[in-house]
């Protein structure tokens, strides 16, 4: 089944979740309403709720229930990306001018602190301590993670453990917990759980991967921003990496990576984006993206089976190839 296929199906389900995000995030002051909205209008994929909704369906389905996670998880993704653009200093996402460009930085780190208090407001609604234990601990984790990004912005000397460690705590542990607390909301045992975790866990490994990847071989349509914003902002990520260690072109691209740093990525980006599209960097991230992807599938094997299961199996797979 393809992804669209598995969102229509959904569509009921997920209308609501949608109706949620905007409810929460409304109140009655105006311009917190309004920049707090701006992202969600302008879509996304919603996979964090989607996860949790498929998760649901190991245990005992209800909506009310569930909708208490997704929004939540959702929420957090928004806050985070709203603050992203802030260290980034980007001016798109989505093809839309982000929080910070349209009004400023101030306005967009209190955004973002708003949106991160109503998801932890709904959270606590529902009774569950584990759920409030594992949702607090990766947020704890997420800001680790955006340490670490900001601590090695142009560090071409980072190790390809530390990109993997920081990308599990920036993206993909958001994306596990999502399945995990789906199947605990829902009263799933614990293997069920953790086995969902797990699976999270690695597409999420495999999503920012795929997301790197993209940013390098993308166009500004398809991304929403324009190419090799990740380099113009000082993520050093790992297609990168692996370009360095080729000796034919690692003092070129060194120069390159310095200029951009020196210029505040003012400068033409094609004939840096052009060498790194040609090197084995691309390849091998690519293929790593894989193995995390066929470790997901494997850890599926363990939970029982109902179409849930094949719809988590087909996302999977869609990431793998997601060129958007």
């Amino acid at each position: 089944m393809k992804l669209l296929d598995i969102y229509a199906k959904m569509k009921g389900d997920l209308d609501v979740i949608e109706r949620e995000l905007a409810r929460s995030v409304t109140t009655d002051h105006a311009l917190l309403t309004e920049t707090s909205t701006h992202l969600l209008k302008a879509g996304g994929k919603r996979i964090r709720p989607i996860f949790v909704l498929l998760a649901g369906k190991f245990g005992n389905y209800d909506l009310d229930v569930l909708g208490r996670v997704a929004v939540p998880l959702e929420l957090i993704h928004m806050a985070s990306l709203v603050h992203d653009d802030v260290i980034d200093n980007a001016q798109t996402r989505r093809g839309q001018l982000t929080v910070k460009a349209k009004w400023d930085n101030r306005i967009a780190m209190y955004t973002g602190d708003y949106i991160y208090g109503k998801a932890l407001m709904i959270a606590t609604e529902l009774h569950n301590p584990l759920i409030h234990q594992i949702l607090s601990k990766a947020m704890v984790q997420m800001c680790i993670g955006e340490m670490e990004q900001i601590r090695d912005f142009f560090n071409t000397g980072q190790s390809v453990r530390n990109y993997l460690l920081r990308i599990r705590r920036k993206t993909a542990l958001l994306l596990a917990i999502s399945c995990q607390l789906g199947a605990v909301a829902a009263g799933a045992d614990y293997k069920v759980s953790n086995g969902l975790y797990r699976f999270g866990y690695n597409v999420g490994m495999a999503f920012q991967i795929r997301d790197d990847l993209l940013d390098l071989l993308g166009t500004e349509k398809q991304l929403g921003k324009p190419p090799g914003s990740d380099i113009r902002q000082g993520n050093i990520t790992l297609p990168v990496l692996l370009a360095l260690r080729e000796p034919a072109i690692r003092e070129r691209l060194l120069a390159d990576l310095q200029h951009i740093r020196l210029t505040d990525g003012a400068c033409d980006m094609k004939p840096t984006l052009k060498m790194i599209r040609k090197s084995e960097g691309i390849k091998v991230a690519e293929r790593l993206a894989e193995r995390y992807i066929d470790k997901a599938i494997a850890t599926l094997a363990v939970l029982p089976d109902n179409p849930a299961k094949k719809n988590l199996a087909d996302i999977a797979h869609f990431v793998a190839k997601r060129n958007y």
